[in-house]
């Protein structure tokens, strides 16, 4: 196991290098580069070609794409993931401002995923082809199908006409106010945890079927145990394996709705940060929140291999 882990973290390196080189290179590509939005807000009209390249010079912009790379790559490794090209403002310190914001929605969006998924998906297997069944099989089809951010945009627009009320904009610190914080957290965490939430359900109740139907089960009911003892006892422990698998995958999905669900809701997190990043094409930016997510999902990833192993006795890493 060891070597495995130390193999997998070895390829990381290389992986994220080519993210990061993609990601830092496709950008530039985007139409309206940063160099004319600020010509543009500039105001110069006679002599634009000189504005442009004193632009592109005091952006550093001026030398090849691959040197702007390993320029960036060579300040990201010291921990200097550079300055924004409009505000001039340090991004390492704009992103430690705001990753608690990201990482307290996605845990909230995880917790209550697992909360809502886990219980009704066991208790549609155990009560199969119930009408409770049908109750738990049609709310995981409609959190897998219906977008978040379709119902993000009905909750800021309908409860605003109807009954004037508006999601808090400014950011309560947990902190300071730990209810006021789970109150403005709450929904956007719901609707984040949807999709993650129908998918799991459905994990867990196939995985249920299917193992309340091995025979190591027939023979806890045939000894008389309770079902509370041989659902959560014998039951449960093996069904959740892949489910562990499941909610890994389903990182990333929840990675990219948070930047949907933080720009509606107006949560100063890194999903917001990205957004503005883009439509203003500053590229620094773009190339830290890229460095960041990358190595949070390969991470997470190589976790949840590492769970799936200690879960399961029967894989074997070498």
């Amino acid at each position: 196991m060891r070597a495995y882990i130390i193999r997998r973290l070895l390829l990381l390196i290389p992986t994220l290098l080519l993210v990061t080189m993609i990601v830092f290179c496709a950008v530039r590509f985007i139409p309206g580069s940063v160099i004319e939005m600020m010509a543009a807000q500039s105001g110069e009209t006679e002599n634009m070609d000189a504005t442009i390249r004193a632009i592109r010079h005091n952006l550093g912009l001026d030398v090849p794409i691959h040197v702007q790379y390993f320029r960036w790559l060579g300040n990201a490794l010291r921990g200097d993931l550079g300055r924004s090209l409009w505000t001039q403002e340090s991004i390492t310190r704009e992103l430690f401002q705001r990753l608690p914001i990201s990482v307290e929605l996605g845990i909230l969006a995880i917790v209550i995923g697992l909360l809502i998924a886990v219980p009704v998906g066991i208790f549609s297997a155990i009560r199969q082809d119930s009408i409770g069944d049908y109750i738990g099989r049609s709310i995981a089809i409609f959190c897998i199908s219906v977008p978040s951010f379709w119902l993000a945009t009905l909750v800021v627009v309908y409860p605003s006409i109807w009954f004037g009320w508006t999601p808090p904009l400014p950011v309560i610190p947990f902190l300071q106010d730990p209810l006021g914080n789970l109150r403005q957290f709450i929904i956007p965490a719901i609707l984040l945890g949807m999709v993650m939430s129908g998918t799991t359900m459905r994990m867990t109740r196939t995985m249920m079927l299917e193992v309340l139907r091995q025979d190591y089960i027939r023979t806890a009911w045939a000894k008389g145990l309770k079902e509370q003892v041989v659902i959560y006892r014998h039951a449960l422990k093996n069904a959740l394996i892949p489910v562990v698998t499941i909610v890994g995958l389903q990182l990333p999905i929840l990675v990219g709705g948070a930047v949907i669900i933080e720009t509606i809701f107006g949560l100063p997190g890194l999903g917001r940060y990205f957004v503005d990043a883009l439509f203003q094409r500053d590229y620094p930016i773009i190339s830290a929140i890229n460095l960041i997510v990358a190595a949070f999902v390969m991470f997470c990833n190589l976790a949840v291999d590492i769970a799936y192993a200690y879960l399961d006795p029967r894989v074997h890493y070498t």
